[in-house]
């Protein structure tokens, strides 16, 4: 697309109808006309009585927010998973808006005369049909969750921690997922290149083994529909041992991506206790002042990272903290454990958190070395 013009409307009130008041209304519809103009976005959200009524007026095909958001995700979604996320999140969305697209049918069919009833609209009988099919994708989408905790649980035996990449949309974290693990993983300067979650084996330079997982991108006023759609994905981050948020220093808005970040990851709900870096990317697009005025102002906070995934600069500083973070969490306990205790026996084994165990008439004595968050599992067991 070729973009003409944008601007920021000023209003006193939404208007219910419109959105915009009949002056403005007239005067973008003359500017539209002037400049040959097909669609117009809308930075927002737009009821489907003001979309059918501007599309009208202006004659032109309009975009909300949302709707362009589902536009780039059904165009990035690659996996049959994506696919069916971006779908679910379309569907549920549409289902509020066929006013728009069937005012032409609101006619009722069926019945005649005493025989029956009046019949349904057609508006309802596409929304049933609408209803059948979200139901139908939320039970293939329930299969990949379930897929994804068995995947979980296997990992879960082997005791290796999680790392997750978060961050808001094209912060660099495929470039530092890739620099992390050596893989090729798309990358690509665009909103949402990443829409199917990776994961990679990493060996740090301690010899420890992590497992790295890079994630869908954030974004400011996210649709409800599509953070329900794409949770199957985002679990992921809930399961994590250590969340790294990468943020793209560089932005001019750098620091409102990073609350909206933290919202989300409130919103999924993400435990204020799982340990969390900030990672300060793209330092190389930075100029030489403001590099060196970062740098100096993370060096007083053990728990950010400035970095350039590109470069390459910061990286092993980073790979050395996630090392040690490890280190500090685990801890060494013995435990008493009878024999009709059985399934804390066998969840311990599942974690790999035995280091010796002895047998006695009682049960079994268990020494264990294991993350804080492990022994609040075994806890609640």
């Amino acid at each position: 697309m070729d973009v003409i013009g944008a601007g920021s409307v000023r209003l006193s009130k939404l208007h219910p109808g419109h959105l915009f008041g009949t002056g403005k209304v007239q005067e973008l519809k003359d500017c539209f006309a002037e400049n040959k103009i097909d669609l117009v976005l809308v930075d927002g959200s737009v009821t489907p009585v003001q979309q059918r009524n501007l599309e009208k007026e202006w004659g032109v095909k309009l975009l909300d927010r949302t709707s362009l958001i589902l536009e780039i995700f059904a165009d990035r979604a690659r996996t049959r998973e994506g696919v069916l996320q971006v779908e679910l999140a379309a569907l549920s969305y549409q289902r509020t808006r066929l006013v728009r697209a069937w005012t032409h049918l609101e006619r009722q069919r069926g019945g005649f005369g005493f025989v029956g009833g009046p019949g349904e609209t057609q508006l309802e009988a596409d929304r049933r049909a609408i209803d059948d099919h979200v139901i139908r994708l939320k039970r293939q989408l329930e299969k990949v969750v379930r897929t994804r905790e068995l995947h979980r649980a296997s990992r879960r035996k082997v005791p290796f921690p999680l790392v997750a990449l978060v961050g808001y949309t094209n912060a660099g974290k495929s470039t530092l997922f890739n620099r992390l693990t050596g893989s090729e993983v798309l990358v690509k300067d665009m909103l949402f290149a990443t829409l199917d979650p990776t994961m990679r084996g990493v060996v740090l330079p301690s010899g420890r083994k992590i497992i790295a997982s890079d994630t869908v991108g954030f974004i400011s006023d996210l649709p409800t529909q599509l953070v329900a759609a794409f949770r199957a994905t985002l679990e992921e981050v809930l399961e994590a041992d250590l969340i790294l948020h990468v943020r793209d220093i560089s932005h001019s808005e750098s620091a409102e991506q990073s609350r909206d970040v933290a919202e989300i990851l409130t919103s999924l709900g993400v435990k204020p206790a799982t340990p969390q870096f900030e990672v300060w990317n793209k330092l190389d697009l930075v100029d030489a002042t403001a590099h060196e005025a970062l740098i100096a102002s993370a060096q007083s906070r053990p728990t950010i990272f400035p970095v350039s995934a590109v470069t390459g600069e910061g990286v092993a500083a980073l790979l050395d903290a996630i090392s040690l973070a490890f280190e500090h969490q685990k801890s060494e306990a013995t435990l008493e454990i009878g024999f009709a205790a059985g399934k804390s026996y066998a969840w311990l084994h599942a974690e790999g958190v035995v280091l010796a165990e002895r047998q006695s008439d009682e049960g079994w004595s268990i020494d264990v070395l294991w993350t804080e968050r492990q022994a609040a599992k075994f806890a609640s067991l």
